[in-house]
């Protein structure tokens, strides 16, 4: 933990996260001795799971509460999701790639009861059937954030996004107010694209 407070993470919470949830069990198993090196790990499909001082950071932009709904547009490997749900009362998150929503229902399933519903389909038009959420986090860069998230942020809520093109993208934090929309950056970030899923579901 000494690693991500020297980084800037200095959320109490955020730190007993990655105390509790242990993160090789979210990696191949080939990759289990490097499961807690700062870098990102492959997991498939073309796909990695985040460095832990990236995870530290989206979660901290967040700012969740215990209180909090949280959507992810991502599940990945299911270690962010671990994570959010040591921090929030509700995740609710969606992946695109079954197998690797599958995976991560193995996973979370196996650590014990947490409060996580977990979805296959395309995470850009959110979930509209428990819309809407006190936080949401976008685990792909985007061009820029999709409106169907944004409407399905409560007022006060956050959204952590990377946005740009290319290799690198800002980290953005979208904060929605009663008058409109506060966009802060939280500095550099790299994130593989978000891609829609081929046969898009309903966000309900």
């Amino acid at each position: 933990m000494e690693r991500l407070r020297s980084q800037g993470i200095d959320d109490l919470a955020v730190l007993h996260a990655f105390d509790v949830v242990p993160r090789h069990l979210f990696v191949p198993e080939a990759l289990q001795l490097r499961a807690y090196e700062d870098a990102p790990l492959p997991i498939g499909f073309g796909q990695t799971i985040s460095q832990p001082s990236m995870h530290a950071r989206v979660l901290q932009g967040l700012e969740l509460k215990p209180t909090d709904r949280v959507l992810e547009v991502g599940t990945g490997s299911g270690f962010q999701t671990a994570l959010l749900a040591q921090l929030s009362a509700q995740v609710y998150s969606i992946e695109r790639i079954a197998e690797l929503a599958r995976r991560a229902r193995f996973v979370l399933d196996a650590l014990g009861p947490l409060r996580v519903a977990l979805r296959v389909g395309d995470g850009s038009v959110g979930w509209r059937r428990y819309a809407p959420f006190d936080a949401i986090v976008v685990s792909a860069a985007v061009v820029e954030v999709p409106a169907a998230l944004r409407e399905q942020l409560v007022v006060g809520g956050r959204l952590v996004a990377p946005v740009g093109t290319g290799t690198e993208q800002r980290l953005m934090r979208l904060r929605r107010t009663p008058t409109g929309e506060v966009v802060e950056d939280l500095g550099p970030a790299r994130f593989l694209p978000l891609v829609p899923r081929a046969t898009s579901e309903e966000a309900g």
